[in-house]
């Protein structure tokens, strides 16, 4: 393992908080933009966090993969949904978006394990 996914959260979340207090109207509008991106509409919550990290995944962000892949877990997506959307985004991006789909793989599998 390279890097904890739960620990990239945990250091990436004291920073965001204070960037949420200090650019409130910023985060205001990205928190009403999120809702309503992400809100299951003709398109599921689900399906759309598949839309999410395969973007993740295309543009190699390890953050986006880490709070999007927890929230897949939580909604309950299978190892075959992962794989599938994981083929499409290595379809897409080709060798670069395939070593980034082993860290969703990773994420998926730590995200996974029964809470301490």
């Amino acid at each position: 393992m390279s890097k904890s996914f739960k620990e990239l959260i945990q250091h990436l979340n004291p920073p965001l908080a204070t960037f949420r207090k200090e650019a409130a109207a910023t985060m205001t509008g990205f928190d009403a933009m999120s809702k309503a991106a992400m809100t299951a509409g003709v398109i599921s919550a689900l399906d759309k966090e598949l839309i999410a990290t395969a973007i993740a995944v295309a543009t190699r962000c390890e953050g986006c993969i880490a709070y999007h892949v927890r929230t897949l877990v939580r909604l309950g997506a299978t190892r075959e949904q992962l794989n599938e959307m994981l083929a499409v985004a290595v379809y897409m991006g080709g060798g670069p978006s395939l070593m980034y789909a082993g860290e969703v793989m990773h994420a998926f599998e730590e995200f996974s394990q029964p809470t301490d």
